[in-house]
């Protein structure tokens, strides 16, 4: 592993299970960076070595009591509520921990390196509640309960089970880190889950406006659209790359369609005499203006990238070893609020693209709207049955929620700490919203897909797809079948939310 890590290898660490070693140049930076720390602060005070924390930094501690207070502001930091974070938010966490370490800029001993490398690489996963960060100085409560595993105490997640640190650290013939100057200051004190949360979030999120194409292609061939509205001359006058890229995708997924019309074969055919038109000259807007609509929430996603990926590669603790220059700095790298409105902005495009979905999918539902499809998809006898009627109601209601939760945490800012944290970032709030409204879209996602498949079916137009969008109707059908009589559903949305948000696409890189 090099010191520069983009999301593509965090991507890599999570879902390939490669293995994470930090290469000998970076240990090499740690090592001296701690040398230089060890004998730069031997007579002098600098904060969080030999002053307490936060207000109480104005409170110089005795020489005989530096180890203790590094061990005292994990201890006493691990004070989160809340459900714990799922393993793969805490190990992505943990890996951006590891690489702001890795920045030799911390002054802590290489031996922390190793034991975090350790944790990830062998699944260890600490115990972390949601709640507690107001992301200032950092993600303090949560990170220190992943300090807490580090020093051998609390609990972690192993092999599915929630156990003591100290058992599985025994059963891996592991160490626990010792104090050395300032480790657990340096371990407690950055952004790094609110920007691990984050990227598993892009992740998830990119994914997802993967499937947004992919189902808006599938809705315009239901509707038999024009298809200049995705040329790449019309988009080309629009000069925004999200807007020009969507398109792009959706000529790529639409490619060999028979089911979209070209304008020149009907509209500009001379022969054409129809004083009412049959067909729609233009689609609805959820229709006809998917690159204008998704354009910018890929753009955000791209910008999302480039901010995630900074804050990994950063020093993002307090204060800042610099052996180039010979001198500690003190200020505020642990503030959060470039990932709180990163994940902010994430979370708006998200619920727009969620809006989107809905949008669509009303579309499907509405037989005075479609003009071609019967009430829900309704395969069988009107009145009788249902269709997908009351799957519309858990679209709906899902869609309102994320509208509710994209109100943004970056301008929400509390005083606390006795005013010494005056104003903060609650990036890891966002995060977690974000996360929250990004596992909504699936769910939105699942039903829409479960109307465009009964759509298909309806008009008999499974030939006529093109070679793309008919590979995920045949995976689709394969997890939901054509249906007629009315039967439970949610056993199938909870099916093909898993399968959208685990297929692997093409790529992750936007």
């Amino acid at each position: 592993m090099i010191k520069a890590l983009d999301i593509d290898t965090i991507y890599t660490l999570l879902f390939k299970g490669e293995k994470l070693v930090p290469n000998k140049e970076s240990i090499a930076q740690v090592e001296q960076s701690y040398n230089f720390l060890k004998k730069f602060s031997e007579d002098k005070i600098i904060y969080g070595i030999n002053t307490g924390f936060g207000p109480m930094a104005q409170y110089r501690v005795d020489d005989d009591f530096l180890t203790n207070l590094q061990y005292n502001i994990i201890r006493s930091h691990s004070t989160g509520a809340g459900k714990p974070l799922d393993a793969l938010y805490v190990k992505s966490a943990m890996i951006v921990r590891l690489n702001n370490l890795l920045q030799g800029k911390s002054g802590i001993h290489p031996e922390l390196i190793h034991l975090l490398a350790e944790f990830i690489n062998r699944g260890i996963c600490p115990f972390v509640p949601e709640h507690g960060s107001v992301g200032a100085s950092g993600d303090l409560v949560q990170l220190a309960h992943i300090a807490l595993a580090l020093i051998g105490e609390g609990e972690v997640f192993y092999k599915g089970e929630l156990r003591d640190t100290a058992g599985v650290l025994k059963e891996n013939g592991l160490k626990r880190i010792s104090m050395h100057i300032r480790e657990g200051l340096s371990v407690t004190n950055g952004t790094s889950v609110m920007t691990g949360i984050g990227i598993v979030n892009l992740i998830y999120a990119k994914r997802l406006l993967h499937w947004a194409v992919a189902a808006s292609v599938m809705i315009n061939e239901i509707a038999s659209s024009y298809d200049d509205f995705m040329s790449e001359e019309l988009n080309a006058t629009k000069h925004h790359k999200g807007q020009k890229e969507i398109a792009r995708m959706m000529r790529k997924w639409s490619d060999g369609s028979s089911s979209l019309r070209k304008r020149e074969n009907y509209l500009y055919n001379k022969e054409n005499k129809e004083k009412i038109l049959k067909h729609k000259v233009q689609p609805y807007y959820s229709l006809r203006c998917v690159p204008q609509i998704l354009g910018p929430v890929h753009d955000t996603l791209v910008n999302a990238e480039e901010v995630l990926a900074n804050e990994t590669n950063s020093a993002c603790d307090n204060p800042i070893v610099d052996k180039e220059s010979g001198n500690v700095y003190h200020g505020g790298n642990f503030h959060g609020d470039y990932v709180s409105f990163e994940m902010d902005k994430l979370k708006i495009a998200v619920t727009k693209m969620v809006m989107l979905s809905e949008r669509q999918l009303n579309y499907l539902f509405h037989d005075r709207i479609n003009d071609i499809l019967p009430p829900f998809v309704n395969m069988g006898v009107l009145g009788l049955n249902y269709g997908l009627q009351a799957a519309q109601f858990t679209a709906t209601s899902t869609t309102a929620e994320c509208q509710t939760l994209s109100y943004p945490m970056y301008v929400h800012s509390i005083p606390n700490n006795n005013d010494n944290q005056d104003i903060v970032s609650m990036g890891t709030n966002s995060a977690l919203l974000a996360k929250t409204v990004i596992d909504n879209g699936y769910q939105v996602m699942s039903v829409l897909f479960m109307g465009i498949t009964q759509a298909i079916d309806c008009l008999n137009i499974q030939d006529d797809l093109s070679k793309n969008t008919k590979v995920i109707y045949d995976e689709i059908r394969d997890i939901f079948p054509k249906f007629v009589e009315d039967t439970p559903k949610y056993k199938e949305i909870s099916k093909l939310t898993n399968y959208l948000t685990n297929k692997e696409i093409e790529k992750i890189s936007l």
